[in-house]
């Protein structure tokens, strides 16, 4: 393999990277062409006009992290079961080109709620480790649907997926809240956003119940309607934090934007709980990791 091309092809968009063999990124693009934008039997094609240009060079393999392992995606890549490395991963890749295309697999867990699933996030999680030089953890990925995932010895033993960022849109759309917040979420009142955290994680009920707090709070003028939409968004946050087996000293790996880290380093401060992070560099040395395991094992 003389480079890789790493590509994280989502639901909603397509990025791909450029890396030479010490895992150094050369080049990267990006493309607003998720898997729900191509059409079936389509992939191919897709791939050929935005990354064809790289895959030409000799030696150059490619692989595929996210949804486009998935039904709706170019190949369904089955999911591998918890505990799993990179060994493990390696073993299921869905193969486009033998020997120079290929699709990771997604993992899946039992938990109290049943089956859970992850396609990306996987990547994300080996590679925010391979950039820490750690091999156990408690890594949290922030988003529309968090991942809390333990780690240890370089397997991802258990996760669990919490639908946060898709509870702070549905309410800050599509409830009676909405009416009480303005348009746009603006800048984030710091302040109102650790007095939601604060509420949440002190609260004997649940979301259910402290959600309700945003309407009071617009109806009896005791917060500025801009710093609502943080207000929520502590709630929801600190609702996910709240549900966790943390005490006072652990410390947590973030993976993810800087916007969404930020806020999950504050409320897990509330906590007394250290976060180390990392940001989207992750996916490409996770990729990068993968595709030394698969060349070992095919050498």
């Amino acid at each position: 393999m003389k480079q890789l091309l790493a590509l994280d092809w989502g639901t909603s968009s397509l990025r791909g990277a450029l890396l030479d063999t010490q895992g150094q990124v050369l080049q990267e693009r990006a493309f607003a062409r998720g898997i729900l934008t191509v059409a079936p039997g389509e992939f191919a094609t897709v791939f050929e006009a935005n990354f064809g240009d790289w895959m030409r060079a000799t030696g150059t393999f490619c692989l595929i992290a996210g949804m486009a392992g998935s039904q709706q995606g170019w190949k369904e890549a089955t999911y591998c079961t918890c505990p799993a490395g990179f060994d493990e991963v390696a073993a299921h890749l869905a193969w486009i080109t033998p020997r120079r295309i290929a699709i990771v697999p997604g993992l899946r867990c039992e938990n109290e709620g049943g089956l859970d699933v992850m396609r990306g996030e996987e990547i994300q999680v080996f590679g925010a480790l391979q950039l820490l030089g750690l091999q156990d953890g408690l890594l949290v990925l922030p988003g529309t649907h968090s991942k809390w995932v333990d780690v240890r010895a370089g397997q991802i033993t258990h996760f669990a997926t919490f639908m946060t960022g898709e509870f702070y849109a549905l309410l800050r759309q599509h409830s009676i809240l909405a009416r009480t917040l303005p348009e746009g979420d603006g800048d984030t009142d710091w302040e109102a956003f650790d007095q939601g955290v604060a509420l949440a994680l002190r609260s004997h009920s649940s979301l259910l119940h402290t959600a309700f707090s945003v309407r009071t709070l617009s109806l009896f003028g005791r917060m500025a309607a801009a710093s609502r939409p943080s207000y929520l968004s502590g709630l929801v946050i600190g609702e996910e934090i709240r549900t966790q087996c943390l005490v006072t000293g652990d410390r947590v790996i973030l993976v993810g934007s800087d916007g969404l880290t930020q806020r999950y380093a504050r409320a897990l401060a509330q906590r007394h709980v250290s976060v180390l992070r990392a940001g989207a560099e992750a996916t490409w040395r996770g990729l990068w990791a993968l595709a030394q395991t698969i060349h070992r094992e095919t050498s």
